[in-house]
C-alpha cells in the first residue's frame, strides 16, 4: 500500500467498522485487523497510527481479547477508544475497576487539558458512552485530559503519542467525534489525505494488470453494484480478456435478465455470456420450503451452472492457445472483516465467498479488486468509472433472489406473481423520490391466503407484505416510515394489477429483532 494507513485493532466492538468508515471520510486509508494480529502483520502495513477499538469484555475477563501489549511500543501514535483506554491503562501499569454504575448513553465530558486530540473542540463535549469498567489510576507518564462527573473520560502521554478516550467518537451521537478522529489521523499521525476514488482506480488497475499479465479472467455477474464495479475495474485493466457470466436462476426481478445484459454490454462494454438456467433452478427448488435449504439448492446449482459455462470458455481459450487463470469476485471489506475472528481461536462470525465452493479442478486464482472497500465507497468508485445510476444506486438484492422473498415453495407461478408485485413497489418508491433514501424496499409473497371481495365477488387469494428499511450498512436497520398515501397507492396497484393477491400488509419490524429479508 503506497498511501498513509491507520490500523484499527478490533476488540469486538459493534462500532469497529464505523471507526474505519469515519477515518476514510478524511480520505485516509484504514485497515481493520483482529486484535490478535501479530506485530509482524501490523508492521507490514507500515501504519502511520494505530486505533484500539472498544469491546464488550473487561480487561480482567479470562477470555478478554488478548492483543500484544508491544503494539504500544511501535512508535506510531495510538488512540484507544473505550475498551482501548482500559487496555492501555491496564497494560502500562494503571488500574481499571468495575464501576458502581455503568455509563451508557448520552453524557457530557469536560476537557481538562489542551492536547492535539482535543484541538479546536469545545470545553464541554456531548458524547456517547458504553462501558462498565473505568480507569481509577493512570499509568506513569499519563495525564488526565477529560472527565465526566464520575469517571475518567480521556488520558494522554504526549511524549509517547498515546491518547485514549472512554467515549465513542465514531458514533453520530458524539457530536464532535469526527473532528477528534480527524485531529488524530491528520494532525497527530500526519496522514496524507490521498485515499481518493481516482487514486484507488489507478492503483487497482495497475495492480490487476501486474497480477494477470497476459492471462484471462472470468467473473460471475449478478447485476448488482459490487460484481458490476469489480467487472468494470478489471475490464479497464485487461479489456476483452475478461469474460463475464450472467446466470438467470429463475428468481430474478421482472425483466432483469434482459435489462442486465443490455446494460452490461451496451453501456459498460463488457463481454457477457448470458445463461438462462431458470427451468433448471426451479426444478431443483420443487417441493423445497426450508429457507436454508433453498439457499443451498440455489448456491449449489449456481456453482454447477457456472462450472459448466466456465469449462466451455476454458475449452475455447485453450484451442486458441490461451488459458484462463483468474476469477473475479466482488468481495467487500465488511465480508473480509466478518470472516476474521476477533478472539483468534473462537468461531468466525461469518465466512464469505461470493461464488463459493467452486470446483477445485478449476484451479483459478482470485482477483478481489473491492476487498478494501465499504459499500458506499464502491458506489463512489462506480460513479468515477462513469457507470450508470441504475447500477450504482441499485438497492441490495439477495443472492438467492426472490426465492427468499417467497415463503414456502418456489414455483414459476409464484415467482411471476411476486415479480409483478415487486415491480410495483420499486416503481412507486422511485416515483416518490425515496428509492435512494431507503436501504431496501421490496415485496414478499406470504404462504397465507385470505378472503376478499373484488367486483362484488368473493376472492380467496395470496397476501403480500411490503418491506422498506433504512440502514447505513445493512447490519442494523429500522423500518422506513413510508408516507400513508404512498402505501395506499402501492396497495391499490398490487391488488388491482396482480392477479393472485388480494391483501397487502406493511412490515414494521426493525433489525434486530427481525432480519431485513424474511428468509
Amino acid at each position: 500500500m503506497d498511501t498513509s494507513t491507520i490500523v484499527i485493532l478490533d476488540f469486538g466492538s459493534q462500532y469497529t467498522q464505523l471507526i474505519a468508515r469515519r477515518i476514510r471520510e478524511f480520505n485516509v486509508f484504514s485497515v481493520v485487523l483482529p486484535c490478535t494480529a501479530s506485530l509482524e502483520q501490523i508492521k507490514a502495513l507500515n501504519p502511520k497510527g494505530v486505533v484500539l477499538s472498544g469491546g464488550p469484555c473487561s480487561v480482567y475477563d479470562a477470555d478478554a481479547p488478548a492483543a500484544d501489549p508491544k503494539v504500544l511500543e511501535l512508535g506510531a501514535p495510538v488512540l484507544g477508544i473505550c475498551y482501548g483506554l482500559q487496555f492501555i491503562t491496564h497494560h502500562l501499569g494503571g488500574r481499571v475497576e468495575s464501576a458502581d454504575q455503568r455509563e451508557y448513553g448520552h453524557a457530557t465530558v469536560s476537557v481538562v487539558a489542551e492536547t492535539p486530540l482535543f484541538h479546536g473542540l469545545p470545553a464541554e463535549l456531548d458524547v456517547w458512552m458504553s462501558h462498565g469498567d473505568h480507569a481509577v489510576e493512570l499509568p506513569a507518564g499519563f495525564a488526565l485530559t477529560a472527565k465526566t462527573a464520575s469517571a475518567v473520560a480521556g488520558i494522554a502521554n504526549e511524549a509517547r503519542k498515546i491518547y485514549a478516550v472512554q467515549f465513542h467518537p465514531e458514533v453520530a451521537h458524539t457530536r464532535q467525534g469526527m473532528e477528534l478522529l480527524k485531529n488524530f489521523a491528520i494532525d497527530i499521525c500526519g496522514c496524507s489525505a490521498d485515499w481518493t476514488p481516482e487514486h484507488f482506480i489507478q492503483s487497482t488497475v495497475a495492480r490487476v494488470q501486474e497480477q494477470v499479465g497476459n492471462g484471462h479472467a472470468i467473473c460471475g455477474l449478478s447485476g448488482g453494484v459490487d460484481s458490476s464495479v469489480a467487472a468494470v475495474l478489471v475490464a479497464r485493466a485487461i479489456g476483452d480478456r475478461l469474460t463475464c457470466i450472467f446466470v438467470n436462476n429463475g428468481v430474478l426481478r421482472k425483466d432483469e435478465f434482459a435489462k442486465v445484459q443490455s446494460t452490461m454490454r451496451e453501456q459498460l462494454g463488457l463481454n457477457v455470456v448470458a445463461v438462462d438456467a431458470s427451468e433448471r433452478f426451479l426444478s431443483k427448488l420443487a417441493g423445497v420450503t426450508d429457507p436454508e435449504q433453498k439457499r443451498k439448492v440455489i448456491g449449489n446449482e449456481f456453482i454447477a451452472v457456472f462450472d459448466d459455462e466456465a469449462k466451455k470458455i476454458f475449452e475455447a481459450e485453450k484451442s486458441s492457445g490461451e488459458e484462463i487463470a483468474w476469477l473475479v469476485q466482488g468481495t467487500l471489506y465488511p465480508d473480509v472483516i466478518e470472516s476474521s475472528s476477533v478472539k483468534g481461536p473462537s468461531q468466525t462470525i461469518k465466512s464469505h465467498h461470493n461464488v463459493g465452493g467452486l470446483p477445485a479442478d478449476m484451479k483459478l486464482k482470485l482477483i478481489e479488486p473491492l476487498r478494501d472497500l465499504f459499500k458506499d465507497e464502491v458506489r463512489r468508485i462506480g460513479r468515477d468509472l462513469g457507470m450508470p445510476d441504475e447500477i450504482i444506486d441499485r438497492q441490495p438484492f439477495p443472492g438467492p433472489g426472490l426465492a427468499v422473498r417467497i415463503l414456502g415453495e418456489v414455483t414459476a407461478e409464484r415467482v411471476a406473481i411476486l415479480q409483478e408485485a415487486d415491480q410495483i413497489v420499486v416503481d412507486e418508491i422511485k416515483k416518490a423520490g425515496l428509492y435512494k433514501q431507503v436501504w431496501q424496499s421490496f415485496a414478499v409473497l406470504l404462504p397465507v391466503k385470505s378472503v376478499g371481495v373484488m367486483g362484488d365477488q368473493r376472492t380467496y387469494a395470496n397476501t403480500c407484505a411490503i418491506r422498506a428499511v433504512e440502514s447505513e450498512d445493512g447490519m442494523t436497520a429500522d423500518w422506513a416510515p413510508l408516507p400513508y398515501e404512498l402505501l395506499r397507492t402501492i396497495s391499490s396497484r398490487i391488488i388491482s394489477e396482480v392477479r393472485g393477491i388480494n391483501r397487502v400488509v406493511y412490515d414494521i419490524t426493525s433489525k434486530p429483532p427481525g432480519t431485513i429479508e424474511w428468509e
